[in-house]
């Protein structure tokens, strides 16, 4: 009797020893593409929380995922936000991944009053407009211009660049910033391409811009346009000193796999397993032997916000207000490296010498490194502190 009551009370004991242990089960809402055109690259973002959500079980966290499906469409996401927030009443909300429903949804964030981490959406405004509630974990669009014209400076001598890229909120932002700092550096733009998602040609637009002879050809798109326009930049005999893609889908499994179009390819990433960062490879291991594919910096980004709201809902519980101001406070360091939520001020300059101040509320300060395809593979390239191989210059087509 005496030995069951000890043991009793040790298990009691461990019990409260673990985070939010004696907590009541805290729902958090997890919004996502799970189906739509962007379906592809939010699989990986699940696949990512689904890893976070058997970590947190493993400290004791307790949490109720209640998931939604924005199917890549800013009206179904401010749908899916407002059942979460209302009908479901949970404490924070993970996601969405696309700018569009990211950006969409933010006012709705600050209107019902509960914490919207993002983990991969990058359009500048969705952390500029002073939204107290609104969260970002991954980097915005400037860093990711930034980080692949610095590459390009950085590996060879370019003097042009031109920009095809979609006509979403994800495509603008980018190609905007990357059109001043290119400006900004010395980088004379010759060609400036938008077209519309899921557009089954783009053979007329390629050919345009191969006249145009540019040195970099940068490139913002999703998954199957990624694909498209790399295969018709092919046909059409566009061949610059390199082809710089914006993430996105330039940066999945599927788009890798194509490597007669791949290869040579640099892209912007928010992580890559080797960066160094903790857990990162461990991690990467995970995801391939559960998965069988690559983990992106999706997936990486989706693990690392889930960890980040849980560890706060373990800490403090359902109360809306207390994950907030424990989000803004807090800091942690794990597979995408130090997050911590600050505001600040950044000055974009423009072409013709002006600036335009820009200040970021509750957003993470992330370094973005560069990857290129080599041998059918992801390698890192750039910054050199994150390097593992020396990039391919200037581009040539895979025989």
């Amino acid at each position: 009797m005496r030995l069951a009551k000890s043991v009793a009370l040790s298990i009691a004991a461990l019990a409260l020893a673990l985070p939010g242990a004696g907590r009541a089960q805290v729902k958090v809402g997890f919004m996502n593409s799970l189906t739509g055109a962007e379906a592809p690259i939010g699989e990986t973002i699940t696949n990512g929380v689904d890893l976070a959500m058997e970590d947190l079980a493993k400290k004791g966290i307790q949490i109720q995922l209640v998931r939604q499906d924005d199917t890549g469409k800013p009206p179904v996401a401010m749908s899916a936000l407002e059942q979460l927030a209302t009908g479901d009443e949970v404490a924070a909300v993970v996601g969405p991944y696309t700018s569009a429903c990211a950006n969409a949804v933010a006012k709705g964030a600050a209107q019902y009053k509960v914490a919207q981490v993002i983990p991969a959406a990058s359009k500048e405004d969705i952390t500029t407009q002073g939204n107290a509630y609104v969260f970002r974990v991954n980097a915005p669009a400037h860093d990711y211009a930034q980080a692949l014209i610095d590459a390009a400076l950085a590996f060879g001598k370019p003097k042009t660049i031109a920009f095809i890229y979609e006509s979403t909120d994800f495509g603008q932002s980018a190609a905007a910033q990357g059109k001043d700092y290119a400006s900004v550096k010395g980088i004379k733009v010759v060609g400036d391409e938008t077209y519309q998602k899921g557009a089954p040609d783009f053979r007329s637009t390629l050919t345009k811009l191969r006249e145009a002879k540019p040195d970099l050809v940068f490139m913002v798109s999703y998954v199957t346009d990624a694909v498209t326009l790399m295969r018709q930049a092919r046909e059409v005999g566009l061949q610059p000193m390199a082809f710089l893609g914006g993430g996105a889908g330039f940066d999945t499994e599927q788009f890798e796999s194509e490597s007669a179009i791949s290869t040579n390819v640099f892209s912007v990433t928010q992580w890559t397993p080797d960066m160094g960062t903790p857990g990162a490879a461990e991690f990467a291991e995970r995801y391939r032997a559960k998965f069988n594919k690559r983990p992106t910096y999706h997936a990486a980004c989706g693990y690392a916000s889930m960890m980040v709201v849980g560890d706060v809902v373990g800490k403090v519980g359902g109360d809306r207000a207390k994950v907030r101001d424990a989000l803004a406070s807090g800091s942690w360091n794990g597979i995408l490296g130090p997050v911590k939520f600050e505001t600040f001020e950044f000055v974009a300059k423009a072409a013709d010498g002006s600036e335009k101040k820009l200040t970021f509320t509750n957003q993470n300060k992330h370094e973005m490194a560069v990857i290129q395809y080599q041998d059918g593979k992801a390698v890192t390239v750039y910054p050199p502190k994150f390097a593992k191989k020396k990039p391919v210059w200037p581009f040539a087509w895979k025989k």
